[in-house]
């Protein structure tokens, strides 16, 4: 199986710095694979809130994660500073995916993709994002990653 290369700082349109901590090491000295995770959750949510106004609290709308995959590409240890990098690689009516990289300066230590739904607080049912929500996410879509 041919791996696709791994994006570039250029894939991503908004960045957010994020200081590893020292829990964030694992026995082996380095940044444990679940914490990337947290990584992608901290950007990804950290915009919708910011920039298109998701109110995770007590909004009506919410976004739940259905599907998530990450590729580790260097390693990472705590004290540094990282950035995250965020995409929009697809927008349909009730569901986003997204690209998110993790960087040391230029370089790409890990690659993920992460979609989430869109759904009413109350039912959990599908809905489409509010104006101003897509809005935002419209500004940060990419076509196709990595190319």
């Amino acid at each position: 199986m041919t791996r696709p290369p791994p994006p570039a700082r250029s894939d991503y349109v908004y960045f957010l710095r994020i200081q590893t901590r020292w829990m964030d090491n694992d026995v082996y000295g380095h940044v444990n694979n679940v914490v990337y995770y947290a990584y992608f959750d901290t950007v990804i949510n950290r915009y919708l809130i910011e920039r298109g106004g998701l109110d995770p609290h007590g909004g009506d709308i919410i976004g739940l994660m259905v599907s998530s995959e990450c590729r580790y590409l260097a390693p990472a240890s705590y004290p540094e500073e990282l950035e995250a990098g965020l995409s929009v690689v697809h927008l349909g009516k009730t569901s986003v995916r997204y690209g998110v990289g993790i960087f040391r300066g230029d370089e790409v230590l890990a690659a993920g993709e992460l979609t989430h739904v869109f759904v009413e607080r109350k039912d959990r049912r599908p809905i489409p994002p509010p104006s101003h929500l897509r809005a935002a996410l419209e500004t940060i879509r990419k076509p196709a990653m990595g190319a």
